[in-house]
């Protein structure tokens, strides 16, 4: 496939998953219209880089359709002076994005082989690529002003709430076996949550209730 090709791609995506699901943040679209969301994908999946659905990174990991990024950084109403956090980062794909946006992104991720990946794809971005639990944040960069966890997640450890006093948490919920998407702030370590709409997200590991006890 040729690069003229993902051209033409891109500009679908923009035109048809972006501005027509409420993704109207020219900001926003202007950075997912130049990121090229191809290298951030396995090269037997380039053909679907730009698919309105997951696409398999591989160990159980996947890329989220582009209308969820761009939904989620849509309604955060990034001021562009944030220094951000994403969890979750995979192959680096948000975390290029949402450096076009704001001031700082450190991207986390607990697979060495995803980092890896991460690291390759993100050099001369600015973007910090570090390795560690999802659920844990990074705590050594913090306080974040925003913070994008990339899939969808039952609960968010206070580990993370405490990184972010003050500040955004965009993310998906799996809310009783439906992703949603939110966004939340958190104020005096506590979360407030507003829900945006139903969407098909990647569910992150290490994110679940802890289960009560039953018979």
């Amino acid at each position: 496939m040729t690069e003229q090709n993902f051209d033409q791609m891109r500009r679908a995506m923009v035109a048809s998953q972006l501005r027509t699901t409420g993704v109207n943040d020219p900001a926003v679209i202007a950075a997912m219209s130049e990121v090229a969301r191809e290298r951030f994908v396995p090269d037997d999946r380039r053909a679907i880089a730009y698919a309105d659905a997951l696409v398999p990174l591989g160990g159980g990991r996947a890329l989220n359709p582009p209308m969820v990024l761009g939904r989620l950084l849509t309604e955060a109403h990034l001021k562009g002076s944030e220094r951000a956090l994403v969890i979750g980062a995979g192959t680096g794909y948000s975390a290029a994005v949402l450096a076009r946006l704001v001031e700082s992104v450190t991207a986390l991720e607990e697979s060495a082989d995803l980092a890896a990946r991460a690291r390759d794809a993100l050099a001369g971005s600015g973007v910090t690529v570090v390795e560690g639990p999802l659920n844990q944040g990074h705590a050594a960069g913090a306080p974040y002003d925003f913070v994008l966890i990339d899939g969808a997640v039952e609960e968010i450890p206070q580990a993370i709430l405490d990184q972010v006093e003050g500040g955004e948490i965009a993310y998906g919920l799996i809310d009783r076996g439906v992703t949603r998407l939110a966004i939340g702030r958190v104020a005096g370590h506590a979360l407030g949550t507003t829900i945006i709409a139903d969407a098909a997200a990647a569910i992150l590991p290490g994110f679940a209730k802890p289960r009560g006890f039953s018979f």
